[in-house]
């Protein structure tokens, strides 16, 4: 897996950080998480291919997070692209889709499903699943996590105790089915252990710090977590209803996430300053990153 920040302020682009957008290449598949202004732009910047964006999950429909998905969406049309493209979003993505269609003379030639959700599981397959989970701002707002689906331990010292060869058989009992040795069947359960727990990451869009996100963020190998303002600006935080670096510390250290990422930050803050969020944000919790366009992360 791999993580792409391609945009990392808030509601006005800086110098070094545009609006809001996370790209995640994994399961041979490529997921973009918001679509700000100039957000293909970015892309380019990258070694994502647009045309491999498989997936865009929306959080909410301020202008940050979603003015770039008309101009994404034009230049894979203009790009040759027939592969179909899944866009998730709250209620209200609908009125989002008709905006795009009518805006000038839009010719999108490939096939685009609009899909309106709200909490709970909106993919799950053999190797993910994907769960949306509503969050406290000031307009309808999603937060998303995916997990990775392992399969249980392959006991290989049990089977070969039990006279499996070497080979194929193995792979048959570790894809659940039985196989028959010397006469003697042979089940899965008897050589698979308990499963291993996949990376899952989880984001939070924009939001206040609730009980919802730290639900939805548990257990998390990442969690990366709005944090527009700095703890001495917390009354602008509630304001606007977004969350304070400390804020943020405090959902993943109560959710038990392994590590917290900092995003969309204010564009009222210098390096300086960005450097202090980071650190009132590790006196809580401490292993916590700021991140910067372009930061990418191994998994």
């Amino acid at each position: 897996m791999e993580i792409i920040f391609l945009g990392t302020s808030s509601a006005v682009h800086s110098k070094d950080r545009n609006h809001p957008s996370i790209a995640l290449k994994a399961f041979g598949e490529v997921f973009l998480f918001d679509c700000g202004e100039a957000t293909q732009k970015q892309i380019l910047k990258t070694n994502i291919s647009p045309m491999k964006i498989s997936k865009i999950f929306l959080t909410h429909y301020h202008g940050d997070h979603i003015l770039g998905l008309p101009g994404l969406l034009q230049s894979m049309s203009l790009n040759g692209r027939e592969k179909k493209l899944t866009i998730y979003g709250p209620k209200g993505l609908n009125k989002i889709k008709d905006a795009i269609y009518s805006l000038g003379y839009c010719a999108i030639e490939y096939p685009v499903e609009f899909i309106e959700i709200d909490s709970g599981i909106i993919e799950d397959n053999e190797e993910y699943f994907i769960q949306a989970q509503r969050v406290k701002h000031n307009v309808p707002a999603l937060a998303y996590a995916i997990e990775e689906k392992k399969k249980p331990r392959f006991l290989r010292d049990k089977a070969i105790e039990l006279g499996v060869p070497v080979g194929p058989a193995f792979g048959r009992l570790h894809n659940g089915e039985e196989v028959e040795i010397d006469g003697r069947i042979i089940k899965p359960e008897q050589v698979l252990g308990e499963p291993r727990k996949g990376i899952k990451i989880t984001y939070s869009g924009d939001t206040r710090p609730c009980e919802e996100m730290i639900m939805l963020a548990r257990d998390s190998t990442i969690l990366i977590h709005e944090s527009t303002f700095l703890k001495q600006d917390y009354t602008n935080a509630e304001e606007y209803a977004h969350s304070t670096s400390i804020d943020a510390a405090y959902v993943a250290k109560d959710s038990n996430s392994k590590e917290l990422i900092l995003t969309h930050i204010s564009t009222r803050y210098s390096d300086d300053y960005a450097e202090i969020m980071l650190k009132e944000a590790q006196s809580v919790f401490e292993n916590t990153r700021l991140a910067n366009d372009f930061m990418e992360i191994e998994l």
